[in-house]
């Protein structure tokens, strides 16, 4: 199937302007492109969003019939497609409906001033698409014909973020195993990595999924029955199923992009002291100073690779399902999984103590 890159992520939301607005000041993304009734897509309103290599779509509907409208309806603003780059989307469409995918879109052909990008849909998992993204000619024309592309931004500002590193996803009690088969099974993904995560009186399975070309990474979880509910839990019943619960973004000096951000408008979430007064004891020296990541709330966990530094944001939607992650690797493949534990004992020693 050579399924390369992420090539985009596309969020329906309720209102595509507010939400560009929102990630252009406080994360330093660019609208690129828009789409709507002007060229010719009369039931939505589409804006394209570039920092780096991330590009980001918002589409919210501006007729019932459009599917944004009742996903909006249904799950909240959250992510609808994640758009997967191929080099023959006809094809790779082909052969997932083969393999036991439910077609979404047809193949259809896109084309302008000699650029053409062919695309095709299948759905993953609960109500989220995956679309195949072939493209030939000129790179910016991001849909030609469909989409107009705005002239070159003369300042393109800080490139703070560079790419989607992964994508978490929460899924029902009962769903994990059988959604791992399906990406193994449909777009030949192979499984990673697999943890169980214990928490106190809660507890979650989780089990990563990635493309043969390494690029494409899902950190799939679902919530334990017999367990006290818990984050995952809340996720599920706020959203109505399984969902995107965040994007981790790829920086590679995390101390200084935190509060660049922060000072942008991005709110994060807090990390008790007591957290970084067992650092050393837990990881041994980590390679960024723990002052500047006591500064910064900045979390590590380490594998048998390297570390990995990363810090979450505070959800800014409704429902506070969605929010994301800002991750910097230093040669760690795993995804922090041990900083779930580690939180949760820090906060319990801060509340005996207080």
């Amino acid at each position: 199937m050579n399924i390369g890159a992420v090539d985009h992520i596309e969020f329906y939301v309720g209102d595509a302007q507010q939400s560009a607005f929102y990630l252009c000041t406080a994360f330093g993304f660019r609208v690129c492109g828009q789409a709507g009734p002007e060229t010719g897509q009369a039931g939505r309103r589409s804006l394209l969003l570039k920092q780096g290599g991330i590009k980001v779509v918002l589409t919210s509907a501006l007729s019932a019939e459009h599917p944004a409208a009742a996903y909006v309806a249904r799950h909240g603003d959250g992510v609808a497609n994640i758009a997967f780059e191929v080099t023959d989307a006809a094809k790779a469409f082909a052969l997932a409906v083969e393999r036991g995918a439910v077609a979404v879109e047809e193949p259809k052909t896109h084309s302008k001033d000699g650029a053409e990008v062919v695309t095709a849909s299948v759905l993953g998992f609960g109500d989220v698409a995956h679309r195949f993204v072939q493209r030939t000619g000129d790179p910016e024309q991001f849909l030609p014909g469909e989409m107009d592309i705005f002239a070159e931004d003369p300042d393109e500002g800080a490139h703070l973020l560079s790419t989607v590193d992964h994508a978490a996803i929460c899924l029902p009690v009962g769903q994990l195993r059988p959604t791992v088969a399906f990406y193994e099974k449909v777009f030949g993904f192979s499984q990673i990595f697999e943890e169980f995560i214990e928490v106190g009186e809660q507890a979650m399975d989780s089990m990563v999924v990635q493309s043969p070309s390494g690029k494409v990474t899902f950190t799939l979880i679902e919530p334990v029955a017999d367990r006290k509910p818990g984050q995952i839990d809340g996720f599920l019943e706020r959203h109505n199923g399984a969902g995107v619960q965040h994007l981790a973004l790829l920086t590679d000096d995390i101390v200084a992009t935190v509060p660049a951000l922060e000072e942008r408008g991005v709110k994060f979430l807090g990390t008790p002291d007591a957290y970084y007064s067992e650092l050393e004891e837990r990881l041994g020296s980590p390679d960024l100073k723990i002052e500047d990541l006591r500064r910064t709330n900045v979390l590590v966990d380490q594998d048998h690779w390297g570390q990995v530094f990363q810090i979450f944001t505070q959800s800014v939607y409704v429902r506070k399902t969605f929010f994301w992650e800002v991750i910097d690797r230093h040669g760690a493949r795993t995804f922090g999984s041990g900083n779930i534990k580690a939180l949760y004992e820090a906060v319990a020693r801060e509340k005996a103590t207080a």
